[in-house]
């Protein structure tokens, strides 16, 4: 599978910190926080490969927790995301550090201690590498609701064991989930009435859109923001 379009369109990390949260320590791993800290519905954003300091997933957090979520953003790569202009570490390579596997690990560490700080329902979204994840998390109660974009890796097996509430939020111009494989996706949650289930396709977007677009591109920030708002209402739907 090509994991060109992964790493296209790198976000630009700076010196300095983005976005109105903190930067916290949470079931072991370092975290972007916003939200009120009171709140007994939690978020969590699990990043692509260019990790939790991308300035639009932190942009994106905020958005998210003024709607009343608290939000966690983990370092799921320990300060070690994936960088594009390392020619001596590649995408395969760079993964054979970083698996999903790992990171689901890490996952239900972070969701038992939002559990233990007293949050009653958490919802998750993944971006592409994130969105295995997330998926995996949706496999049991660990969530409560999912969210996927862009997602890579995920698999039709993957769709079939998912019990929690699941929104699948894909490009048209993706080879990492083509749209053939998203209404195969479609037609599995179809026949799942236990599980309520979600896919919409953007049209003329590419994979990574939502949290990796222009500034300058009114399209692709138009679709993003419907994808932002069509993430939050399903949080809102099922968690709130």
């Amino acid at each position: 599978m090509s994991d060109t379009q992964c790493c296209e369109n790198p976000p630009t990390l700076t010196s300095t910190s983005v976005g109105i949260g903190c930067v916290a320590e949470i079931g072991g791993l370092k975290a972007y926080i916003t939200g009120p800290p009171d709140s007994k519905l939690a978020v969590v954003l699990v990043s692509h490969v260019f990790g939790y300091e991308a300035p639009k997933l932190r942009k994106l957090a905020d958005k998210v927790a003024s709607h009343g979520f608290y939000v966690v953003v983990p370092d799921f790569f320990y300060g070690d995301p994936y960088v594009p202009d390392n020619p001596e570490r590649p995408i395969a390579v760079w993964r054979q550090s970083h698996g999903t596997d790992k990171g689901f690990e890490d996952a239900i560490r972070i969701v038992s201690a939002l559990r233990s700080e007293g949050v009653s329902a958490i919802g998750a979204a993944g971006f592409c590498w994130g969105a295995k994840v997330v998926v995996e998390l949706g496999k049991s109660d660990h969530i409560q609701a999912a969210v996927l974009l862009h997602p890579s890796r995920v698999t039709v097996d993957d769709i079939k064991e998912v019990k929690a509430p699941i929104a699948v939020l894909g490009a048209e111009h993706d080879k990492m989930s083509p749209p053939e494989l998203l209404k195969q996706f479609e037609e599995i949650l179809s026949a799942k009435p236990e599980v309520d289930g979600y896919v919409k396709i953007f049209a003329g977007v590419e994979h990574g859109w939502t949290v990796r677009y222009k500034d300058e591109d009114e399209v692709v920030v138009k679709s993003a923001e419907e994808a932002h708002k069509d993430m939050l209402d399903w949080f809102t739907k099922h968690l709130k």
